[in-house]
């Protein structure tokens, strides 16, 4: 019955059997037989459907979560105990600066410690990876915590706070937070992003509203924008551009700073799992080796 209920689950994140069936490697028609197969083995409906596209019932909702515990338990079955011992794959999501900032360390231990293991990163923006880690995709991501609570699937720890700072063009004089976002075209972390609502946050707090020149969701990126004078920003103490010089001048904002909340997310159920008890706290120790500081007040 576990074919079926990965098929099942399949049809819960495609929206059709015959996309299912592509997924998965199986043919509609016999994506339908393993429904028809399920159904009767629970003996009721999980499908409502329209046409080509189906959705789930009352019942197939409320089962989904329990056929997705049944798979996690069944792959903990087999899981050794030694790390040594690990065979096969996990699937790791990170968002761009965690990738360049302290995930490669944390590989480099997780090497070391399951050398049979393959590890695949997985890149991605916070939305996106937490959707995937929810429906199973993906075993574990590091993101940056939204705005709003978890589903009740999903658990996660905080690994560090990354503050944000203003950054400016080194020939842009003063440290007049405000003045200067007023008076320089200004570089915006993509507002649709955790970050980036933060920053939206920040600037309806403050009354500000800046001279756009640019949206853009990569930090590494507008760093350099700045770099080439396109603007000023407001971007966290994370990334590539912190451990390596940089043509942009740091400006704190003090009593206001505000702070970006480093995640890492996996499924409750995969949380007592050796590895990834190992991977959380081995993000943990790194994390808390630099942890990122607002930057003093320019003069």
């Amino acid at each position: 019955m576990l074919r079926e209920l990965k098929t099942f689950i399949a049809i819960s994140q495609t929206g059709t059997f015959a996309a299912a069936g592509q997924q998965i490697g199986l043919t509609q028609s016999a994506v339908s037989a393993q429904m028809r197969i399920l159904e009767g083995a629970l003996g009721m409906k999980l499908f409502d459907r329209s046409g080509r596209a189906v959705a789930l019932n009352a019942n197939g909702i409320r089962l989904l979560p329990m056929a997705r515990e049944i798979l996690t338990l069944f792959n903990r079955m087999a899981q050794p105990e030694s790390l040594s011992d690990y065979r096969g794959a996990i699937k790791i999501g990170a968002i761009a600066s965690v990738q360049t900032g302290i995930l490669p360390a944390v590989l480099v231990n997780l090497r070391q410690q399951a050398p049979e293991l393959e590890t695949k990163l997985i890149p991605g923006v916070s939305f996106n990876l937490l959707t995937q880690v929810e429906a199973g995709n993906i075993d574990l991501a590091v993101v940056i915590k939204p705005g709003v609570a978890l589903t009740k699937d999903l658990y996660a720890e905080t690994l560090q706070k990354e503050p944000f700072v203003l950054i400016v063009p080194p020939d842009v004089a003063g440290d007049d937070v405000f003045r200067l976002i007023r008076d320089n075209p200004f570089i915006r972390y993509d507002r649709t992003s955790f970050g980036g609502r933060l920053v939206t946050q920040f600037l309806r707090e403050q009354r500000l509203d800046p001279k756009l020149a640019l949206e853009i969701d990569e930090i590494d990126a507008i760093v350099k924008m700045v770099e080439m004078r396109l603007g000023v920003a407001l971007v966290p103490l994370a990334g590539l551009w912190v451990d390596r010089p940089s043509g942009v001048r740091i400006v704190s904002l003090g009593e206001l700073t505000f702070y970006r909340e480093l995640i890492v997310v996996m499924r409750h159920a995969n949380r007592q799992a050796p590895l990834h008890k190992f991977i959380t706290e081995t993000l943990r120790q790194h994390s808390n080796k630099n942890p990122p500081e607002p930057a003093p007040r320019q003069p």
